[in-house]
């Protein structure tokens, strides 16, 4: 709801709350409701179908934990309950989500809802974004909003639930209260939310450093809300990252699953779940007391053939990369495989044979071969890694799933392009005491390469040129050469679909994020932001970009 703005002030309908709030209700079930926390600071909804694979893997896991007394799974990828989410895994004991091509981390979170509310109903209230397309409000604004137009509210005022909204039932609007700027919003409906017997959070006890134990960053507008600082992730150097794309699910197996990686049929034991709907969502408060408050209450696939290799295909032939080296290079083979630890890839145990030995097949690791990553000391299954490097970039460079740290230099997807740089004296709202470094990014359209996700296919590239702003002071230089590091190991942008418009085949942004406004920050993208440079720098640190980077 970063840049959601709405409509209207003053009440009209019924001056009385609707009857229950969330968390309040008579009713005997609920269900679950799993988020992932944008840029913004927001918390972005799955979908129901992905919830209910979270949920029921979770069931699985528990189950076979009784039985066999193990603990309980690690990760659970994502890509199972939505193909468009091959590249996301949850990490549960840190409630992260984790993008395994990127590796980007965003904090998730699980809350239940009453099965009459708007999540039991599957009803889902979006705003109007930027692009046209429509994002969902978070689950307990659209248990709120649901609430109130049950109870024939015509308008309702969101300040009670942290945002400077109020939205208009009958004009369909969102109304910015400071800036009076309007958009639309609609009601839609989809599927409802997994029921649950499990109400309590899967993280409980004292506060952490952990992404659940994070408070959101304060009441009012969501412009002033920002995103945490990474450098208290846990388990990671890399720090916590913004929430921007979303990940969903489907049924399958269970544990740590390679981008793109074919699906596992020789695996032992992995849990065979269907995914038909979703859970998760915390309570806020009562609804009533805060209804009381308020003033009223794609492009064509078309196959290209490439006449000669593309420059992309001939560097990355010309790189000594072959995948055994790779893994046989950043992990050190044990003699005797730990016997109670399972490898976080597959989900196996360490002392049995690979879960990947039917799909991935090396005539140089065997699959019971186990190693340990030189640097964080993590195990798993060599074969494993294997699987999992040859399912991304084959960049020479591997990432532990474990931790995330980075072995080597990790390079990108982005096309080819060019990035300019110019400084102008005008300065940047919250840094009056310097100018202003503009940076200019230039990419054409063109042809996805082998390194893509459909290669000879075309690619579109929309919104370019596109205009980035940084304070000239030395932070912000700083940024800027770690910035050059990037765009040179292509990792600014990427090709794949648009998490605002859902087009797919496109050139978007690949999680380091940056600022295209420079007089406000109504949108979230602009200044002031005073945490901005310091969160660029985690993202850069995420994707192995510091300031050793700059000596070499």
């Amino acid at each position: 709801m970063a840049a959601a703005q709405g409509a209207g002030s003053g009440s009209a309908g019924p001056s009385g709350p609707p009857g229950s709030a969330p968390g309040h209700s008579s009713s005997s079930t609920a269900v679950a409701v799993w988020e992932w926390q944008d840029e913004f600071g927001r918390w972005r909804p799955y979908r129901g179908n992905v919830c209910s694979y979270i949920e029921q893997v979770i069931q699985a896991s528990q189950q076979k934990g009784r039985r066999s007394g193990s603990g309980l799974l690690n990760s659970i990828p994502l890509g199972h309950a939505d193909p468009a989410l091959a590249p996301y895994v949850i990490d549960i004991p840190s409630l992260t989500q984790f993008r395994q091509d990127t590796g980007t981390m965003r904090a998730v979170r699980r809350h239940v809802f009453p099965g009459d509310s708007a999540a039991g109903q599957g009803i889902v209230w979006e705003w109007q974004n930027d692009e046209g397309g429509w994002s969902p409000y978070e689950m307990n604004v659209c248990v709120f909003l649901e609430q109130a137009r049950a109870t024939n509210h015509q308008r309702v005022d969101l300040g009670p639930l942290g945002y400077n909204y109020e939205v208009d039932f009958v004009a369909q609007v969102q109304t910015n209260k400071s800036t009076r700027f309007r958009r639309s919003v609609q009601r839609r409906l989809d599927a409802p939310y997994p029921v649950t017997t499990a109400t309590t959070p899967l993280h409980t006890g004292v506060g952490c450093s952990c992404q659940q134990c994070w408070p959101n960053s304060g009441t009012g507008p969501i412009t002033t809300r920002y995103r945490h600082s990474m450098t208290n992730f846990p388990n990671s150097s890399t720090t916590h990252q913004v929430p921007g794309r979303t990940a969903s699910v489907s049924s399958s197996n269970v544990g740590f699953v390679p981008y793109n990686k074919p699906a596992l049929t020789g695996a032992r034991s992995t849990p065979r779940l269907n995914a038909q709907n979703t859970l998760v969502l915390a309570q806020t408060g009562s609804l009533s007391a805060a209804l009381a408050a308020s003033n009223g209450v794609s492009v064509q696939a078309l196959p290209v053939k490439m006449s000669k290799p593309s420059r992309v295909s001939q560097a990355l032939a010309a790189t000594p990369t072959e995948p055994e080296s790779v893994v046989k290079k950043y992990l050190e083979e044990l003699k005797g495989a730990p016997a109670d630890e399972d490898c976080m890839i597959c989900m196996e145990k360490l002392s049995s044979p690979s879960g990947y030995s039917d799909s991935c097949q090396s005539s140089t690791i065997r699959p019971e071969a186990v190693g340990r990553l030189r640097n964080c000391q993590h195990s798993f299954h060599m074969l494993c890694m294997l699987a999992m490097y040859s399912n991304g970039n084959k960049d020479g460079s591997l990432q532990c799933p474990s931790c995330k740290t980075i072995y080597g230099e990790k390079t990108g997807t982005q096309p080819k392009g060019k990035m300019e740089v110019s400084t102008f004296p005008q300065s940047l709202p919250g840094h009056k005491d310097c100018g202003t470094i503009r940076i200019v990014y230039h990419i054409s359209r063109g042809i996805q390469g082998p390194e893509h996700p459909n290669p000879g296919m075309p690619y579109t590239a929309r919104g370019f040129p596109r205009y980035c702003y940084l304070p000239d002071n030395e932070k912000g230089r700083k940024v800027l050469e770690l910035l050059k590091v990037a765009w040179k190991r292509r990792l600014i942008f990427t090709v794949g679909t648009s998490n605002t418009t859902g087009e797919s085949n496109t050139v978007v942004w690949n999680e380091i994020h940056h600022k295209t406004e420079m007089d406000s920050n109504l949108s979230g993208h602009g200044y002031p932001d005073p945490n901005y440079l310091d969160n660029v720098l985690a993202e850069l640190a995420a994707q192995g970009v510091t300031e050793d980077c700059l000596g070499q």
